[in-house]
């Protein structure tokens, strides 16, 4: 077998869609092909041919993420797959590691994905950074505490998508700046967010929208889908599947809210990839009623350590020397000594002994705030040297609210 790595020509698509079918096991509509088409970066989109025969791939999407403190620029990793023909032959690892050096060189610090396989990609540094919850909610369960907030100035509008598109924009980009783990949106992006065709749809009819505004302007809006269904005794037994829902302030949320648990017709919400904070946990009397799952969101890995540890801000002084263990990323595998406080931070090579030692897949789990890293020396992942150093890079590493990407990339 001859193996050789490249970017994947234009020229190339079609045979990257057929491998990405083949390799997890789907069937993509051609309008969702196309979406992606418009979203890829050709030069950024590695490929391992057998030959001619293209057998692997990953991609990177250029954009800019919300990290504690404000947006930093960040690699997207995606459309990473092997034709199951050609696995166990080292393909996934070269890709991984050619793609990480790739990023290296162009100086973005930070690369983030969401994970097919949660097993996989920790053998490449990366951390579970984020987590998201799903709900699964009976609408006859779904009462308000007495202390919900309300705002008489507010009304709903409902609106086509299509035609509200800008008044989304402008409410995303207000929300973007307040949560770590959210990332810009291009029109392609949105163009994916907004789609509605038959294939996306799933049964559950057209995308549906309402706007929370006032005299000021809009507060937020909601994004869903309802499959009207009826039970054997002619009960309504509808689902309504929620798209995404953001509220500037903690009315316009709730109302946003409220509209959703309170359509006719409807018997329970399906939210898929809420964040694990999600205020609707405190707003419900009965939060069992939620029926919550949690699931990983965004992973992270730290390509540099000594840019990615000062881009973003700390909630607390800390000045520890981490001793980082990194077999994909040699440049990063040292001592190094973290100084910062609530104004900003330096990373620099150090010769002290270390206060820590760790994995870098442990910064990569704690880089968007919202990962606690004391579980992590419980589990023997890291070690400590000088006692209470990591309950000190935990404090400082910590952010509110929770991280959460709510759109996979």
């Amino acid at each position: 077998m001859t193996l050789s790595m490249r970017p994947i020509g234009k020229a190339e698509w079609s045979s990257w869609n057929t491998l990405d079918e083949e390799a997890f096991g789907i069937a993509t509509p051609e309008h969702r092909q196309e979406l992606f088409r418009r979203i890829a970066e050709f030069d950024r989109s590695l490929g391992v041919f057998d030959g001619d025969l293209l057998v692997g791939t990953a991609a990177t999407l250029s954009f800019s993420m919300n990290v504690p403190g404000g947006p930093i620029p960040v690699g997207g990793v995606t459309a990473v797959g092997v034709l199951p023909s050609h696995r166990r032959r080292g393909i996934l690892s070269s890709l991984m590691t050619r793609q990480l050096s790739d990023l290296h060189e162009r100086g973005e610090a930070v690369a983030a994905l969401y994970a097919a396989e949660a097993a996989i990609y920790g053998r490449y540094g990366y951390g579970r950074a984020a987590d998201n919850l799903l709900f699964r909610i009976p609408t006859a369960k779904a009462a308000f505490t007495r202390n919900a907030p309300v705002d008489p100035t507010l009304r709903l509008r409902i609106v086509k998508p299509a035609d509200a598109r800008s008044v989304f924009e402008k409410i995303y980009e207000s929300a973007f700046e307040e949560r770590p783990g959210l990332y810009d949106r291009p029109t392609a992006r949105w163009d994916a967010v907004l789609s509605d065709h038959e294939s996306d749809q799933g049964g559950a009819g057209p995308l549906r929208a309402v706007v929370a505004e006032d005299d000021g302007g809009p507060r937020g809006y909601a994004l869903f889908r309802i499959k009207a269904s009826f039970d054997d005794y002619d009960l309504p037994a509808g689902e309504l599947r929620l798209r995404e829902l953001f509220g500037l302030d903690p009315a316009a949320y709730a109302l946003l809210w409220r509209h959703v648990l309170d359509r006719d017709l409807v018997s329970h919400v399906l939210a898929p990839s809420r964040p694990s904070d999600d205020p609707l946990i405190h707003l419900l009397a009965e939060p069992r009623a939620l029926h919550a799952l949690w699931l990983d969101d965004l992973w992270i890995r730290v390509v540099d350590v000594e840019r990615a540890l000062p881009a973003r801000r700390y909630s607390a002084p800390v000045d520890v020397v981490i001793e980082v263990e990194d077999t994909v990323c040699p440049w990063n595998a040292r001592r190094w000594r973290l100084t910062a406080d609530t104004s900003g931070a330096r990373c620099a090579p150090s010769e002290d002994p270390a206060d820590l030692t760790l994995p870098v897949s442990v910064l990569g789990a704690a880089y968007l705030g919202g990962r606690p890293l004391a579980a992590l020396l419980a589990a023997g992942v890291v070690r400590e040297s000088r006692a209470g150093a990591l309950r000190e890079l935990s404090t400082a590493m910590s952010w509110g609210p929770a991280p959460w990407a709510g759109l996979v990339f």
